[in-house]
């Protein structure tokens, strides 16, 4: 009976903690569907009482285009990121190369590098080579963050997979990149997903690169498009909030999908036999 009652309270408190975390959320959605005139009413409504799908309107009117340079930054983030970090985590996890515990940690470093001080130094890198304002080049300073991240996540996952696949592999004439590419990689399946999903978001989410790097291109991405509705005297928060809904649609649909794979690519390494 005490152990019962002990379980409903903690179910409370976990509903409780949810609740609070996801209210941002909500308020997000309520304000937009609130109509603009109502933006000031104090006490603001818990609800939208007239409701608008005004800001979802503008949404369609305007943001497609940011959307789409999104997608298409988020996507090619991940394909250089995986290109990039499934080899080096191989190497580092079965080849054993020289010099691979200081690789390590300069890996670490590299993630604890403030965004702010990496997307200067790519400014005045971009700007020596004329690059500025360009899709691609977001993708090269998108995948600077994720590439650390999935090298280590790779060398994690890979480093638990059984010796005797690998050997196996090489008894039948498999060379070193034939072993990772038909072996290694498709039973790393977890870790892929895992690098893929957090090198998008880390794409989709970002500000700092694309404001430093893209504010005046022709193929800004949603975190700038959102701007879009943000003036000296205007300031048009049921647009801006559905921008923010619409936004999060990839990441939460991303997240659902792809949670047990993610589970199970973080913790890779942590435990051995």
């Amino acid at each position: 009976m005490k152990s019962r009652t002990s379980g409903r309270r903690h179910t409370l408190i976990g509903l409780l903690l949810t609740a609070l975390m996801l209210f941002p959320v909500y308020w997000m959605l309520n304000v937009s569907l609130t109509p603009q005139q109502d933006m000031r009413k104090s006490p603001p409504d818990l609800i939208p009482l007239r409701p608008t799908f005004a800001g979802y309107r503008a949404v369609l009117d305007d943001q497609l285009p940011y959307l789409g340079t999104s997608l298409l930054i988020g996507l090619g983030t991940v394909a250089l990121t995986l290109v990039l970090a499934a080899p080096a985590g191989y190497s580092l996890a079965r080849l054993r190369p020289r010099g691979a515990g200081a690789l390590g940690l300069v890996l670490l470093i590299a993630q604890m590098i403030p965004g702010i001080v990496m997307a200067m130094g790519f400014y005045g890198v971009f700007l020596d080579l004329g690059i500025l304002n360009t899709w691609w080049g977001l993708i090269v300073a998108d995948s600077t963050i994720a590439v650390p991240f999935g090298v280590m996540i790779f060398t994690a996952f890979m480093s638990g997979i059984p010796g005797e696949l690998t050997a196996a592999a090489r008894i039948d004439g498999a060379g070193t990149f034939r072993t990772f590419w038909s072996v290694v990689l498709p039973v790393s399946r977890n870790a892929v997903v895992t690098v893929s999903l957090f090198g998008f978001l880390w794409a989709w989410s970002d500000f700092v690169f694309a404001n430093t790097l893209d504010g005046g291109g022709d193929w800004r991405p949603i975190t700038l498009g959102i701007y879009h509705y943000i003036g000296n005297n205007n300031q048009e928060w049921n647009a801006i909030m559905a921008t923010a809904v619409v936004a999060s649609v990839p990441a939460a649909v991303l997240l659902v999908l792809a949670q047990r794979y993610v589970a199970a690519g973080v913790t890779a390494g942590a435990v051995k036999d």
